[in-house]
């Protein structure tokens, strides 16, 4: 067994058959259960597992284990090998800055022409959500996360292409898991609302150069933010990690070639 055992996922607790939502599949609780190992770096990047171990881990068979895995592997998060079984993908902050890059093409785009057509009704369920008093603003990080995608997803899907759409909505898929971690910072999340209210005014207003500049600033901003609480929280990851099991991977990976310099091990700048 490599680094990153199973017995690091949120199966721990209880080695029985799991309950889920009605209706939810075997694969579809393994699913959510290891995304969110990944996602909230219980399962680090390069840690590897195999499906036997994770499978007893959470309590169920290999086989709806085994589909749970192939879908991750399809988004991206894990990779597969015949000898060395199932590993958590590296972050690839070079393959983040190109989807960053992408949908700030995209975004601006879509908020020229809604400011060139006129502020469509579309846009009013977006200006309920985050034109409110501070007091009255949501504080959540996981909600936050959820209608902060909806909130970019909805301007672009305001403009009625949807192949632009369904351009966005695969960038959004991809960068999900270093983007939720821009609500982990009350900072970023106060000034997310400030920010969106201002797109939200200038679109209104229809002045499309001063809301493009204000939507590159802003995807900007939560792009150093989600690099920088990103490689802090995979450091603390990494000493926790080292603390509990010093014969694994040690905190401070020497920077090579394949983490591009990266002082963390997984991460490739």
């Amino acid at each position: 067994m490599a680094r990153g055992p199973a017995r690091r996922t949120s199966g721990d607790a209880a080695r029985r058959r799991p309950s889920g939502a009605a209706g939810a599949s075997l694969a579809d609780i393994a699913y959510a259960r290891l995304r969110r190992d990944v996602f909230e770096f219980r399962l680090l990047p390069g840690d590897r597992f195999n499906e036997k171990e994770l499978a007893q881990s959470l309590g169920m068979s290999r086989t709806p284990v085994r589909e749970a895995l192939y879908r991750l592997a399809q988004e991206g998060h894990l990779s597969v090998a015949a000898r060395s079984g199932w590993t958590v993908s590296p972050l690839d902050f070079s393959l983040y800055d190109e989807l960053y890059d992408t949908r700030t093409v995209l975004e601006t785009a879509a908020v020229r022409q809604l400011c060139e057509r006129g502020e469509p009704a579309a846009l009013e369920p977006l200006r309920g959500y985050w034109m409110v008093e501070p007091a009255r603003r949501e504080t959540d990080p996981s909600r936050l996360a959820t209608q902060d995608e909806a909130f970019h997803i909805g301007l672009v899907e305001a403009t009625g292409n949807r192949v632009m759409a369904q351009m966005h909505r695969d960038i959004t898929e991809r960068i999900r898991i270093v983007r939720s971690l821009d609500f982990t910072d009350p900072v970023r999340v106060a000034a997310t609302f400030d920010e969106h209210v201002r797109i939200l005014r200038s679109i209104a207003r229809r002045k499309a150069d001063h809301a493009c500049l204000l939507v590159r600033a802003h995807i900007e901003a939560s792009r150093s933010a989600v690099r920088r609480i990103t490689l802090h929280r995979l450091y603390l990851a990494r000493e926790e990690q080292a603390a509990a099991c010093p014969q694994l991977l040690p905190v401070r990976a020497r920077p090579s070639s394949r983490t591009g310099g990266s002082p963390v091990a997984g991460v490739r700048l």
